[in-house]
């Protein structure tokens, strides 16, 4: 078994000064967590992996190709591959475990 604790992913992804830390990665999937700021622009391009977003905290809009819907705590998102997607209008810092499936490259 192998197990987490979101405090202590936030401030090893915080000392590293980065907006994503990788902290689980197995042959079928890898799991992170993003963070954005309030006011905060979302830089990603679409991935070669199917994606699922569950929104730990903060609030913010998502569009998925064209479809845009509002996200906070408790907010699962499924994002196919190869779909441009970003978070925006993000009104409260956001974190968000990320799982990759097939692992991100």
């Amino acid at each position: 078994m192998k197990a987490f604790r979101l405090d202590e992913l936030e401030a090893e992804r915080a000392a590293n000064e980065g907006a994503y830390l990788q902290f689980l990665r197995e042959q079928n999937m890898s799991v992170g967590l993003y963070a954005l700021d309030a006011g905060g622009q979302d830089p990603q391009k679409p991935h070669n992996q199917d994606e699922v977003y569950f929104i730990v905290s903060g609030r913010a809009a998502i569009t998925v190709g064209l479809e845009t819907t509002q996200v906070a705590r408790g907010s699962v998102i499924y994002v196919p591959a190869g779909v441009a997607h970003k978070f925006h209008h993000i009104t409260e810092d956001l974190r968000v475990l990320v799982v990759f499936s097939p692992p991100e490259r």
